[in-house]
């Protein structure tokens, strides 16, 4: 999992050391096991989220992780064009590459680390494949995608693009150093990652030495979700047993808790685990393949738009943001 690293962690700005006296570590309000399935055009992915109440997700919809597998020449997938509207897709590659492109004319190329962060709002058309490239050479691929709701006052806000670097994200260390802390957006212990959000969430991205241990403030108002990309360790005072594949909920609290087990994989060296938690929306939510909403009439219209055109078409050629065809 390369992601982004650096070469020596203690010289990152470190998390400051909760206080036992004072701080309420969340507890562990249930560990799920996301099933196996595939997206697109045939890409095995694990859905995060299933079985889990959407009352303990919320602001968040839905969440794949894409593979970890490693493609045959001629062998990796993507998704074909298709619609979205009323909520945000969130994109990060940890190994391999992906293309995107949209109606709205947003689009890139993200490979190591990188995030793309689609708004779609009112609505739009894209499209997610590899280079042609990967696609003649195969390789491993592993990344995920997640889905973060729109309020009501939001969903047909104009759709929006964002190209997120690997460079460009905030790094931090736990304080004893255990632990590389990367936030893709929001906000932890003063410092703040480059994804700018119409929901406020927050998403990071942590790497855990075997046997270390990593406690994070947390924001009261936000729920704590933790998904285990790889490795074995355990969550919350607890320590609850968690492996990849495995999503932990947490409930009430300021500080958010997962340890590595001193024993791993060669495989996975290491526990890698996606930390995240938002403000709950609390409103209705209709949803109905790739469109999120609020009502029936809502999802209705949204199917006819897409029928009638006015989701955006399907742009001839399409620039990235490098100045490079796709």
């Amino acid at each position: 999992m390369p992601a982004v690293t650096v070469e020596d962690i203690l010289v990152l700005p470190r998390v400051p050391g909760s206080d036992p006296a004072t701080a309420r570590t969340r507890p562990v309000v249930s560990v799920t096991t996301a099933p196996r399935g595939f997206e697109g055009e045939g890409f095995p992915v694990r859905r995060a989220f299933a079985g889990v109440d959407l009352r303990a997700l919320d602001p968040f919809i839905h969440m794949d992780q894409m593979g970890e597998v490693e493609y045959a020449p001629g062998e990796p997938k993507g998704t074909p064009w298709h619609p979205h509207r009323g909520f945000e897709t969130v994109t990060y590659m940890i190994d391999g590459e992906m293309a995107h492109s949209d109606s709205n004319g947003g689009g890139g190329l993200i490979t190591n680390g990188d995030t793309q962060w689609m708004t779609a709002g009112s609505g739009l058309l894209h499209i997610e494949t590899p280079p042609e490239h990967l696609v003649m050479s195969g390789g491993l691929f592993h990344g995920f995608q997640l889905w973060v709701n729109l309020p009501k006052v939001m969903k047909f806000a104009p759709p929006r693009y964002q190209d997120i670097r690997a460079t460009s994200v905030a790094l931090l260390s736990s304080a004893d150093g255990g632990a590389l802390v990367r936030i893709i957006a929001g906000e932890v212990a003063g410092h703040s990652g480059p994804g700018s959000t119409h929901t406020p969430i927050t998403l990071v991205h942590a790497t855990v030495s075997p046997g270390a241990a990593l406690s994070l403030p947390w924001r009261t108002d936000f729920n704590a979700l933790a998904y285990v990309l790889g490795g074995r360790g355990t969550v919350g005072d607890e320590l609850r047993p968690i492996e990849a594949g495995q999503l932990a909920v947490f409930g009430a609290g300021d500080t958010v808790t997962v340890a590595a087990d001193a024993s791993q994989e060669s495989r996975s060296p290491q526990l890698d685990v996606l930390l995240l938690g938002g403000l709950p929306i609390r409103e209705p939510v209709v949803a109905y393949g790739p469109f999120v909403m609020n009502t029936r009439a809502e999802l209705v219209q949204a199917f006819e738009d897409y029928q009638a055109g006015r989701l955006g078409s399907i742009p001839a050629a399409h620039t990235d943001v490098r100045g490079e065809a796709d």
